[in-house]
């Protein structure tokens, strides 16, 4: 309740609001305008510029990383991995943009056979501890070559394990460049493979059954499984490009791998599969390439 001397006081300091608000909006003594001082929009900070010679280099991801089936049947070979490899005869990422003899005390290869997007957040922190100048990334072709369409890594869950990549390599080296590549196109994989009768022999033993199960099949039913996982890879492909492009210091390979017309010749002669030698050099020098461009 407001006392009688109370209202005496308010009335007064509302008589006085009044006055100021007239003089406020009166037209005279001010000789401006009245309203809000225009702001200048702040400035957008420029992206930190991509390094096309970084000092060193860690690679993560799967089995092509490691070059399995590209010298030697059932086993990695990371002496000709695109990355890391030091064979004359791909002439890896990591030669290209080092030299010879600094590559072999400056790049590391974190990748290991069979890893999914899942297990790439572990990979990124230990690349991270070497303070890389840039990361390499391949990873996603495991998430759709699984033992059903039904068992492949969900999209969503594909995006957070990238995400979480990316946030545990910047934890411990927030200024590590990385270079995505794109997920290959599987689809053209069963296209190439299947003219070979050795190749189609070997898938049988369970290599990427969610795309090469029944090669010779061409029904309704394996065309949309392979549709499937071909939509899945492009998915995968889509989530890369994304979340790479919220990364500053981000470089995704614009489809270029998945684009890449390979051939039988690209491909590893035990498991008509992975990379063979000369698939392993191809990837170099589309990384390479990528890396080295200039700066949009």
């Amino acid at each position: 309740m407001v006392t009688v001397r109370g209202r005496g006081v308010l009335a007064g300091v509302m008589a006085g609001l009044s006055l100021t608000v007239a003089g406020c909006t009166s037209g005279g003594g001010g000789g401006g305008p009245t309203g809000p001082a225009p702001t200048r929009a702040a400035a957008k900070p420029s992206p930190p510029a991509w390094n096309v010679r970084p000092a060193s280099l860690a690679a993560v991801g799967d089995s092509i990383t490691r070059g399995f089936d590209a010298c030697g049947v059932l086993q990695d070979c990371p002496e000709v991995s695109w990355a890391t490899g030091d064979s004359t005869e791909v002439d890896s990422l990591a030669v290209r943009l080092l030299g010879a003899t600094k590559a072999t005390t400056h790049s590391w290869n974190y990748a290991r056979s069979g890893s999914l997007m899942a297990d790439l957040p572990g990979q990124m922190a230990q690349a991270g501890t070497r303070q890389p100048g840039l990361v390499t990334v391949m990873a996603g072709a495991n998430d759709a070559c699984r033992d059903s369409v039904a068992e492949m890594t969900p999209v969503a869950s594909f995006r957070t394990s990238f995400e979480q990549s990316l946030a545990a390599l910047r934890s411990v080296s927030p200024r590590s460049q990385v270079y995505v590549a794109s997920v290959p196109d599987l689809k053209r994989l069963w296209a190439e493979g299947r003219t070979s009768p050795l190749g189609k022999v070997v898938w049988k033993l369970g290599i990427c059954p969610s795309m090469l199960a029944d090669a010779d099949a061409v029904d309704r039913a394996a065309t949309d499984r392979r549709d499937a996982v071909q939509e899945r890879v492009r998915e995968y492909n889509a989530v890369l490009k994304e979340v790479c492009a919220k990364d500053a210091r981000c470089r995704f390979d614009g489809g270029a791998v998945y684009d890449f017309e390979f051939g039988t010749k690209q491909l590893s002669r035990w498991d008509w599969f992975h990379p063979s030698t000369d698939g392993q050099a191809r990837l170099a020098e589309i990384a390479y390439a990528k890396v080295t461009a200039p700066q949009a």
